[in-house]
């Protein structure tokens, strides 16, 4: 019996190194087949396409006959970024308002057409439905949900632009001065000169900004206490936000986005800049900050 034993050893020894090599070989394929299978690379295809398409973002309105102002919206300037093409699917994202969404789709190569669907996770969430047109997008974008957004359906005219960021860009000597998206109420008063009396009445008024938005320039030089301590607080707010513009930010604020949206430079890109900024822009918007916390503005009155 104990002879036995002893071939019974070996035997068991070897079958069990046996197992373990061949355990260690499925694993082994296993690792390869997986490897194998995360290496595999899905061709892209009409990067012909890829890049930024930005341009007017505009509900369209239905006429009713209870309708009043409020049932407008405001034309919005919205930045699509195609990033990525395959047969099956398309990567990219929205910019519009200062709020950055990701979308997925499909591009359908016999009528030149994108469906493109943000993720519905946001009430602002919808379908973008556009067509390649020479170097354009043409279509319209539907919100998912439309109880809840003011305009469910808007019309899109985009042209591929090429982003540069190009620290020269400044608003046009023309732009306007004012500042219409936030008018406040005055009360005024005058004398009636036949009877004597004095009299009350309410006028609404809007902010005003010097021409000094037209000169100084945060990107190019470095600024002292003395170039901004007596401005207004509009001036010292574009002065500080064309930073931001010139960078590709995308505004929430409708002050802002008026301003530059009537360049023919600004493209919003992206909700956040920050680290794109220089060194001298960083001390620029933190000095002008400091100033715009205690500035005071010029209200004017205005026909429109």
């Amino acid at each position: 019996m104990k002879i036995v034993n002893y071939f019974l050893v070996p035997l068991l020894t070897i079958s069990l190194l046996s197992c373990k090599k061949d355990a260690k070989n499925i694993g082994s394929t296993t690792d390869s087949l997986k490897t194998k299978k995360d290496s595999i690379v899905v061709p892209e295809v009409h990067k012909e396409y890829y890049g930024i398409y930005t341009g007017n973002f505009g509900a369209i309105h239905i006429a009713t006959a209870m309708e009043s102002e409020d049932d407008y919206e405001e034309n919005k300037k919205i930045s699509l970024k195609i990033n990525k093409i395959t047969k099956d699917s398309v990567y990219g994202q929205s910019i519009v308002n200062g709020n950055q969404r990701p979308f997925r789709g499909i591009f359908n190569e016999n009528t030149q057409s994108f469906i493109l669907d943000e993720p519905g996770n946001d009430k602002t969430d919808g379908r973008f439905e556009v067509k390649i047109k020479n170097d354009s997008l043409l279509g319209k974008w539907t919100a998912f949900n439309k109880s809840v957004v003011k305009a469910p359906s808007k019309s899109l005219e985009l042209a591929k632009r090429d982003f540069v960021y190009n620290p020269n860009f400044m608003l046009d000597k023309d732009s306007d001065l004012v500042d219409w998206t936030n008018p406040k109420s005055f009360v005024e008063k005058f004398k009636d000169e036949e009877t004597g009396k004095t009299e009350s009445y309410t006028t609404s008024k809007n902010r005003v900004a010097t021409e000094a938005i037209f000169k100084i320039n945060a990107s190019k030089q470095k600024l002292t206490e003395k170039d901004i301590k007596n401005l207004r607080k509009l001036d010292m707010e574009i002065i500080k936000n064309s930073v931001f513009a010139r960078h590709g930010y995308s505004f929430k604020k409708a002050t802002y986005r008026n301003f530059f949206e009537r360049t023919d430079w600004y493209i919003p890109v992206s909700n956040n800049v920050d680290n794109a900024l220089s060194p001298m822009e960083k001390d620029n918007v933190a000095l002008l900050n400091r100033f715009i916390k205690y500035a005071e503005d010029k209200y004017d009155s205005f026909g429109r």
